[in-house]
């Protein structure tokens, strides 16, 4: 029998969007790159291991900074060498959001401990990236109403891999009251993946708006996911 770590590692290579999108965005699929993918077996292989059934948590969809750099969700690169001990080489990123939630990691035990009970990824397991003035920019997949009709059956399909995994499906901790939690929230009624949603404000949302609350939103966290056990 193939451990979580296997079965996710497998599902990261199947993930393939095939359908148009809105001029101007592109996708981006970090884990057709050999060095991601090398950093994605090291990090399942050590938290991963095991045939454990685990409570999901998803983001939005993965940023340049964090998964896109890394191919493991809300980790860029100084959070995994610096905790997880995982060298990312000559790349160096830093990602707002993966600091938070590794701050959230670290009050709950570490990581041995959080990733034995927790599997983080994303509603849309891969991104978009939209050129602009500054250059390439992440872009969401709600930020426009085509690309989010776009992507829906691949956000279903992808969803439903993941549930095989070895996800709990009592609830699912949503990164993101906003758009994400009126997207997914329908989604679920309309398709039963899970019992309960909870949402959460978003890690980047905590760190550009709330940064003086932090310590707050990580008790928040903490409350919620304790109340969920």
């Amino acid at each position: 029998m193939k451990t979580f770590a296997q079965r996710v590692l497998d599902f990261n290579q199947t993930l393939q969007l095939h359908t148009g999108l809105p001029r101007g965005i592109e996708v981006m699929n970090p884990f057709t790159h050999a060095p991601i993918q090398s950093l994605t077996q090291q990090f399942y292989h050590k938290y991963y291991n095991d045939n454990n059934t685990r409570k999901i948590i998803l983001g939005i969809n993965p940023g340049r900074l964090g998964a896109g750099a890394t191919g493991i969700p809300f980790t860029d690169t100084k959070r995994l060498s610096d905790v997880c001990g995982i060298d990312a080489g000559a790349l160096h990123t830093h990602e707002p959001s993966s600091v938070f939630v590794y701050d959230v990691i670290d009050a709950f035990g570490g990581a041995q401990k959080f990733y034995q009970r927790y599997y983080i990824n994303s509603i849309c397991p891969l991104g978009f990236i939209k050129q602009n003035e500054k250059g390439m920019v992440n872009y969401n997949y709600y930020d426009s109403e085509e690309l989010m009709r776009a992507v829906t059956p691949f956000i279903i399909e992808s969803m439903c891999k993941q549930l095989e995994l070895g996800i709990d499906r009592s609830v699912c901790f949503l990164f993101g009251t906003g758009k994400n939690a009126k997207f997914f929230s329908a989604l679920n009624s309309r398709e039963k993946f899970f019992e309960k949603i909870v949402p959460l404000e978003h890690p980047r949302f905590i760190m550009q708006y709330r940064l003086k609350k932090k310590e707050e939103y990580v008790q928040k966290y903490l409350e919620h996911m304790s109340a969920q056990q």
